[in-house]
């Protein structure tokens, strides 16, 4: 069973960068996906950023397209958001979630496996 924990979140001002981790513990199935989301207050959940475990492509919703980078460690179990640019919008809870492919996270349903999420607050 996949367990996910992230870490990395602050304070930090508008334009700085920052790089959440997320900790994969548990054997990912090599066709699977993990992704980023955010939650923001008032809003729904939205998917940011996702990476096959196995061959590494890549989704990225149009807000953070060109800012965020999504990349994984296999051997490490360990996927990065490096974020830059980072705007007063951005503030937000971010999860990640492991489920059986990029298609399955962009549609949020099914999902195995959810951390605890981790708070980026961006000043302006």
């Amino acid at each position: 069973q996949v367990q996910l924990t992230e870490s990395g979140g602050g304070l930090v001002q508008a334009g700085d960068s920052l790089t959440l981790t997320c900790a994969v513990s548990g054997t990912v199935v090599s066709s699977h996906a993990v992704g980023w989301y955010r939650q923001a207050p008032g809003k729904e959940r939205e998917l940011i950023a996702g990476i096959t475990w196995s061959l590494g492509h890549t989704y990225y919703a149009d807000s953070v397209k060109g800012r965020f980078t999504i990349s994984r460690q296999n051997v490490e179990n360990m996927v990065y958001l490096q974020m830059n640019s980072l705007k007063p919008d951005d503030t937000a809870v971010y999860y990640c979630a492991e489920g059986a492919g990029l298609a399955t996270l962009i549609l949020g349903k099914s999902l195995n496996a959810w951390g605890q999420g981790t708070q980026v607050t961006v000043s302006s």
